[in-house]
């Protein structure tokens, strides 16, 4: 049966097609005569390392989000589960864990994670904010997932997107998965004056610096974009320049010239002060 629908996104078809050749590279290691991998010569799609689709948040719309999960989720049963749950992605980079990992080390509380994303052992610190949270949400409880359904069973991934979701439409927001959330924390991170690549790559528990850098990469080009200097420069200049001294250029230029619209803007609304909305 053909597919319908909306087709797979380029990121999509990558992953498919690795997989797919990973699987064949398998059977070639295991087979005794051998199997040629039919991928190899299947053109995959480019995906740009500095693009993410995921819309990121400012660190006023991420305080905006957790107040929003602390008071005014939809279920108020679950409003502290909700809370503790977007303080520890956003404060140790995890999704979930089980109650017995939470433990205390050298004067700081710790989560005791035993397998770690690739493979290893890892102590991860939990800020005083987080701590306080998970101890009010977990009331006593001492054993079990970190973070669980009614029934007791671990809260999966879908139902943590849901609930990132939720969160994100009824505080105002662009609605997005957890993962991003991790992205902002590691963004807000690098934007911090005196941060070092090197502890957050550790603290995000990226294997690659590249990776991490990948995050401060995309902020720079929103946020340091020339675009945005060119046009506040422009718009300073307009701005100030007597009208007598545009008209001969707005007469140059056609009905559509953007020299044109800022001008007929200027005209129509004079009493707008510098530093108002055009």
């Amino acid at each position: 049966m053909a597919r319908t629908g909306k087709p797979y996104s380029e990121a999509s078809r990558a992953n498919a097609l690795s997989a797919a050749s990973s699987f064949f590279t398998y059977l070639d290691k295991v087979s005794d005569e051998g199997v040629k991998n039919p991928f190899d010569a299947v053109q995959r799609p480019y995906i740009d390392p500095d693009y993410s689709p995921t819309p990121g948040y400012t660190e006023q719309e991420w305080a905006t989000l957790v107040v929003t999960a602390r008071d005014h989720h939809r279920v108020a049963a679950y409003r502290q589960r909700a809370y503790a749950l977007l303080l520890t992605l956003y404060t140790c980079c995890l999704r979930n864990a089980r109650v017995e990992d939470l433990g205390y080390d050298k004067g700081d509380r710790v989560l005791h994670l035993e397998k770690m994303k690739g493979g290893g052992r890892k102590k991860k610190p939990i800020p005083p904010v987080t701590w306080d949270a998970l101890q009010d949400y977990l009331d006593g409880r001492e054993a079990g997932w970190l973070f669980c359904t009614a029934s007791g069973g671990q809260l999966d991934e879908p139902a943590v997107w849901r609930l990132c979701a939720s969160l994100a439409k009824r505080a105002g927001l662009p609605v997005r998965g957890p993962h991003g959330t991790k992205g902002d924390a590691v963004t807000h991170a690098l934007s911090k004056p005196d941060a070092r690549p090197d502890k957050v790559q550790r603290w995000a528990d990226h294997k690659d610096s590249r990776t991490t850098l990948r995050y401060n990469k995309r902020r720079e080009l929103l946020d340091d974009s020339p675009a945005t200097a060119s046009a506040q420069t422009s718009l300073a200049h307009w701005r100030t320049t007597p009208t007598d001294a545009r008209t001969p250029v707005r007469a140059l230029t056609g009905p559509r010239d953007p020299c044109c619209y800022f001008l007929r803007r200027r005209e129509a609304f004079p009493e707008r002060g510098e530093g108002e909305s055009t």
